[in-house]
């Protein structure tokens, strides 16, 4: 059995990690910096392409979120551990893995699979 008080704890600190990580991670390049795409690899180059990174890990830690989110509610209406896609269960190894899972093995990895 899920103690889902646990659950909920451990998942609002979290998203109150990812959060905090995602605002680091958004913050507007300061003053004075210039980020340009050159023909040759110097200082603007690597900047710019350390900020696509930056970009695409912020999009993860978002997902990841959303994640958590549908996760919460999924705890406040007492739905947690049941999979949106096919209602079927989620194994309780993948929920101490991931307590944000809101997808079954099968589900998650058939969407992968698309």
């Amino acid at each position: 059995m899920v103690d889902a008080r646990a659950v909920e704890a451990g998942l609002e600190e979290r998203r109150r990690e990812l959060i905090r990580e995602l605002d680091r991670l958004t913050e507007p390049p300061k003053a004075g910096e210039n980020l340009a795409f050159g023909k040759r690899i110097g200082e603007g180059t690597t900047e710019a392409v350390e900020r696509l990174s930056t970009t695409a890990a912020a999009r993860s830690i978002a997902g990841t979120l959303a994640d958590i989110d549908r996760a919460l509610a999924k705890i406040a209406e007492g739905s947690y551990g049941r999979c949106d896609l096919c209602g079927g269960p989620i194994a309780p190894e993948r929920l101490e893995a991931m307590p944000q899972a809101v997808r079954c093995i099968g589900c998650a990895s058939a969407r992968v699979a698309r």
